[in-house]
């Protein structure tokens, strides 16, 4: 198994088992339908994202929270254009 592989595994894994159960199914609900076209660099990028507090998360995507400048505006952008359909 490719290394990108075990990676994309690690992180469907690590989405879908958050500590808050909204995280779960947005987080989970977009490894699931982005993952598999994710190249190193994004995955590495959702990989540092998954590193945050699901509190922080929840904050950035349903209290409109101001966002860390170590996250990838483009990344949260996905995830927000994931969350509205």
């Amino acid at each position: 198994m490719k290394q990108i592989d075990i990676l994309r595994k690690r992180l469907y894994y690590q989405s879908h088992h958050r500590g808050m159960k909204e995280m779960d199914l947005v987080l989970g609900g977009f490894a699931q339908q982005h993952l598999p076209e994710m190249n190193q660099e994004d995955l590495l990028q959702f990989e540092a994202l998954l590193a945050f507090p699901d509190q922080d998360l929840y904050g950035w995507f349903f209290e409109k929270a101001p966002i860390s400048e170590n996250v990838p505006g483009t990344l949260i952008e996905m995830i927000n254009g994931f969350m509205r359909t």
